[in-house]
């Protein structure tokens, strides 16, 4: 073998590593892999200290003892936001009255906009056991930040904006420290029988 023909397999090799290492971190973000991902808390989530759409303190204490999933998005959000919602929703239905040993929080990643009153509003479209949490712009920012969520304000037509957000929803243990990304896209009953598993 020459030295051109090894430089090309070293080349490829390299090309082929970096493609597999990409494809597992889309895989682990999006929570698509095949195997449960565990994290420490250290690693996503940790304490909070915000707002809830009754305009009362709510903080990662308020759901201890729970496991609870957490998302984040924003009420002028067209479509990813509230079909989550959905779909959270239709797995606490399913769950009956074990609904009441869980939780789901929605975190904005639009202070502007959405206050307290206004995510009350929109919260009451969905299942009653959904959470709202807002605050000032560095408090949200903290938040983000521990769970390694990506936003950003997007500029459109007519002086108006709407947010780029990460959408993964965080299946928090009754400790508030971070399992995995949870899975909603199968039945919700499937999804319903994976979150007793944690209670």
């Amino acid at each position: 073998m020459n030295q051109r023909t090894m430089r090309m397999l070293l080349v490829l090799a390299a090309f082929l590593g970096g493609l597999v290492l990409c494809l597992g971190s889309i895989l682990w973000f999006t929570g698509r892999g095949g195997a449960p991902v565990v994290a420490t808390q250290s690693t996503v989530g940790g304490p909070f200290s915000l707002i809830d759409q009754n305009g009362k303190p709510i903080s990662n204490e308020t759901f201890r003892g729970k496991p609870f999933l957490v998302f984040f998005g924003f009420t002028h959000c067209p479509d990813v936001c509230p079909t989550t919602l959905f779909e959270v929703s239709e797995v606490m239905r399913r769950l009956g009255p074990d609904a009441d040993k869980t939780a789901a929080l929605f975190v904005t990643v639009d202070p502007e906009r959405d206050t307290p009153e206004k995510m009350k509003e929109y919260l009451s479209s969905f299942d009653p056991h959904l959470s709202a949490a807002t605050g000032n712009p560095e408090a949200l920012t903290a938040v983000a930040k521990a769970y390694r969520v990506y936003y950003k304000k997007i500029p459109t037509e007519g002086g108006d904006y709407t947010m780029d957000h990460t959408a993964i929803v965080y299946l928090m243990d009754k400790n508030g420290q971070f399992v995995t990304p949870f899975n909603l896209r199968r039945k919700p009953e499937e999804s319903a029988a994976d979150l007793k598993k944690y209670f």
